[in-house]
């Protein structure tokens, strides 16, 4: 193997430029979570520890240590996803365990979606979603600022356009 390539034959600085996900959605994830689990720990420690007296609200450890495991777990799986725009396709990389990779060719995308619910429009978040002939076809990136996303969206949308245009 030449040491200019790699494997595939790309050459070695083909790799696309990856755009990783804004800290707003770990923050807003981190919060759901201690919002959620933070209450239950408090209710089972007080519950038990009333009803069936003080060593049984020690179980109250148990959403926490939960609360805990999440915490991790979310920063991990923030960490995993990002997405690059090369030429002629977006990539989409994500997850811990199981890497899944998405590339959804410009030409093949038919709707892009800008969407922002109320807890994402609460911290400055949106959605960009892309749809394509094909059913199983998951291209989502999650957690983006609204200007951003509206970038992707019109820019997506343009190359997309003119993709289909040349089939």
């Amino acid at each position: 193997m030449e040491t200019g390539s790699l494997d595939d034959g790309r050459a070695a600085g083909d790799e696309p430029g990856w755009t990783a996900l804004p800290p707003g959605l770990l923050r807003m994830r981190r919060l759901l979570l201690v919002v959620w689990l933070g209450p239950l720990a408090l209710a089972v420690g007080v519950l038990l520890g009333a009803l069936a007296g003080p060593v049984w609200s020690a179980f109250a450890l148990l959403p926490l240590a939960l609360l805990g495991w999440g915490w991790v777990l979310l920063g991990r799986n923030w960490r995993s996803w990002r997405y690059a725009e090369r030429a002629d396709d977006l990539l989409i990389s994500r997850g811990v365990l199981w890497r899944e990779e998405t590339v959804v060719p410009y030409g093949r995308m038919q709707l892009v979606e800008v969407t922002s619910g109320p807890v994402e429009r609460h911290f400055g978040l949106a959605t960009v979603q892309l749809h394509t002939a094909a059913a199983a076809t998951d291209a989502t990136i999650p957690g983006l600022d609204p200007a951003e996303a509206e970038r992707l969206r019109d820019r997506l949308t343009r190359l997309g356009e003119a993709r289909s245009a040349g089939l």
